[in-house]
């Protein structure tokens, strides 16, 4: 499988482009500097440069594509609508490269409409609304065109992001989270899952740690 992925350069992008090659995938990394890459460099792995916010290099990393994966993440110096707006950017791609399979991977903040929360999840979700509203209403906003999309999406939930050694183990699907943590590397395994077994397509599951 070739993939497309977004974030590339990034704490959850690196293991996930890591492990991708480790399980025999082809991978297009997005970059905007591609020396960021330079400890991964294998016969697998390609690198675009491009900036997915200007809409820069993203069709180019798109065409040929399988499937499309982003793991963008807010900072402090990035702005406050990047999600949605280098979201919008690679799903147009997609539709003019014809490419269907999308998983993105966004904040456990953001709800399903009815979906049943636990005290601490919503203690959680109260929290976020205060300290980071901005990022939030991106994440909420750029999973709305998502699902209002004609790809085969998939929109993976994590709760607080660590770094560390994989434990090769995790829990998705409908879960509780609340004031948890789940390693990157363990995450990156979850996605990687989802595209090789075709699962969650039009839904928008949770990860946590086992």
């Amino acid at each position: 499988m070739q993939l497309a992925v977004f974030g590339a350069t990034g704490r959850t992008g690196r293991p996930l482009v890591q492990q991708a090659m480790e399980r025999g995938h082809d991978v297009v990394a997005f970059a905007r500097d591609p020396s960021d890459l330079a400890a991964l460099a294998d016969d697998a792995l390609t690198v675009v440069q491009g900036d997915a916010y200007a809409g820069d290099g993203v069709a180019a990393a798109v065409a040929g594509a399988d499937a499309v994966v982003s793991v963008l993440g807010q900072t402090k110096a990035s702005p406050d609508d990047l999600l949605t707006v280098a979201g919008d950017n690679v799903l147009d791609a997609m539709g003019d490269a014809g490419v269907e399979r999308f998983v993105t991977l966004v904040g456990a903040g953001v709800r399903e409409d009815g979906e049943s929360v636990s005290l601490t999840g919503k203690a959680m979700g109260t929290l976020l609304k205060l300290l980071a509203k901005e990022v939030l209403a991106d994440a909420a906003e750029h999973v709305e065109h998502v699902r209002e999309s004609d790809t085969e999406w998939t929109v993976l939930r994590a709760p607080r992001l660590v770094d560390g050694d994989g434990t090769g183990e995790y829990r998705a699907g409908d879960i509780a989270l609340g004031f948890e943590s789940v390693v990157r590397a363990d995450v990156a395994r979850c996605i990687l899952d989802l595209l090789e077994d075709d699962a969650y397509v039009g839904e928008m599951p949770k990860v946590g740690s086992a």
